[in-house]
């Protein structure tokens, strides 16, 4: 039996690909800081080790996976390089493991964590499924048919994989440290796209995905009408989002999902369109779709007193956006409250102006340090410089987070990818006492 140790487990598609793994019954164990990150407590509850970083850590016997954001000086990859053991890429691994299926990539600039959560729901509650979700969440079958798995852009990572099908929720410009303009983003979406066996899976409203070229059936899902998949007759209510699917033009079936806003319609098109192709009828889709009970970090909510908080990793002008647009259509008479973390030095300098239009929408905007990443020198910017293009915002610390329980009627956003979560937690142990 083969014995796994992850190099950074904590990072979630490591942690993901962890649990994937000790499901099938393999020996797992993993390294990592020691600092505590809510990818590792699906670990612990399956009672995977976890070690600190070091080099004794490596053992003749193993197959070491490294996460992608290490590099050969770590430590524990120095140790490996003397005992000759062979290190492998989280993404190189990740392209062999999917062969063994039939695989189903979900990647884009937005939603492909969410969409890979339902997508993973619904499919699994038809099929023996195997999925990898970006929020840290994984699942072995041993029988698996299909692979379902979040496929991440960033770096070219998501060319490690020559998936079966594609799903293509749209592209946009993000990652400003390493992609150069959304032309490069595109390119590298068209440079996947020709590594797909069956078919893809993309949303016809997005402008650039319509320009993608495959040597494999490319089928669009969306609001126009030229999409092969449409949703038409759009209804929020109470319990969620009501919408007539049509295939090719031909009426398919009404479906109702728990999300809100326009994206979370979207997601559950794209999710529709691919079980569609593979013969999930039409009534198992209704009845699941209606049972998702969402992904971590994507509006998670809770109430506390009279005010509702969600915690949601829009870190993104165009999240941001998409939140506070589910958070109106979901609480139409509330007051919707914006916290936000900028993530990255260089996201925050390049979307600037965007952060402030997206955040503007909400009624009241409360601005966190921006959270640094250790590839990046901050140079001169800083959150004021963000404050300044929003009127009714303010700067927000730990320490604050009291003049928050004014909102009494408010939809409290905590928004970021940082250690956004810190200030709520604050918030709810102050609220709570």
């Amino acid at each position: 039996m083969s014995n796994f140790h992850f190099v950074g487990i904590k990072g979630s598609g490591m942690s993901a690909l962890a649990q994937i793994l000790h499901d099938m019954n393999y020996n797992v164990q993993g390294s990592d800081v020691d600092k505590t990150f809510f990818t590792q407590k699906p670990l612990e509850k399956k009672g995977i080790p976890l070690l600190p970083f070091d080099k004794a850590n490596i053992k003749e016997n193993q197959q070491i996976i490294v996460s992608a954001a290490y590099n050969d000086d770590h430590v524990e990859l120095q140790e490996a390089a003397q005992k000759g053991i062979e290190v492998e890429k989280y993404p190189s691994f990740l392209g062999r493991f999917i062969n063994q299926f039939t695989s189903v990539a979900v990647t884009g600039s937005h939603g492909k964590t969410s969409t890979t959560g339902l997508l993973s729901h619904v499919l699994g509650s038809v099929y023996p499924v195997s999925y990898l979700i970006g929020d840290g969440t994984g699942k072995g079958e041993e029988d698996s048919k299909y692979f379902v798995f979040e496929a991440c852009e960033y770096r070219r990572h998501f060319l490690n994989y020559n998936p079966d099908y594609c799903v293509m929720t749209n592209i946009d410009f993000d990652h400003p440290d390493y992609f150069k303009d959304v032309q490069d983003v595109f390119n590298a979406f068209q440079e996947m796209a020709k590594q797909v066996n069956k078919a893809i899976i993309a949303c016809g409203d997005d402008e650039y995905l319509q320009s993608i070229h495959a040597n494999v059936p490319v089928v669009y899902y969306g609001f126009k009408d030229h999409n092969d998949f449409q949703a038409h007759n759009v209804i929020s209510g109470e319990h969620g989002t009501t919408f007539d699917v049509f295939v090719r033009n031909s009426l398919y079936g009404t479906f109702t999902i728990p999300g809100f806003g326009n994206h979370s319609v979207l997601n559950a098109l794209a999710v529709i369109a691919i079980c569609h192709y593979e013969g999930v009828s039409a009534e198992d889709l209704a009845a699941h779709l209606q049972t998702f009970d969402g992904v971590k970090r994507r509006f998670s909510e809770q109430h506390v007193g009279t005010q509702i908080l969600i915690d949601d990793y829009a870190h993104h002008p165009t999240e941001i956006a998409v939140t506070i647009e589910a958070a109106r259509k979901k609480y139409a008479d509330r007051e919707v409250v914006a916290i936000f973390q900028p993530h990255t030095f260089t996201r925050t300098k390049t979307f600037l102006d965007e952060f402030a239009e997206a955040l503007s929408k909400a009624d009241s905007v409360y601005l966190c340090d921006i959270f640094g990443s250790a590839r990046e020198d901050k140079g001169s910017l800083t959150i004021g410089h963000l404050q300044d293009l929003i009127p009714h915002s303010e700067v927000l610390s730990e320490q604050e987070v009291s003049v928050l329980a004014k909102h009494t009627n408010g939809v409290l956003l905590f928004m970021g990818a940082g250690d956004i979560q810190k200030f709520q937690k604050n918030y709810e142990n102050l609220v709570k006492q």
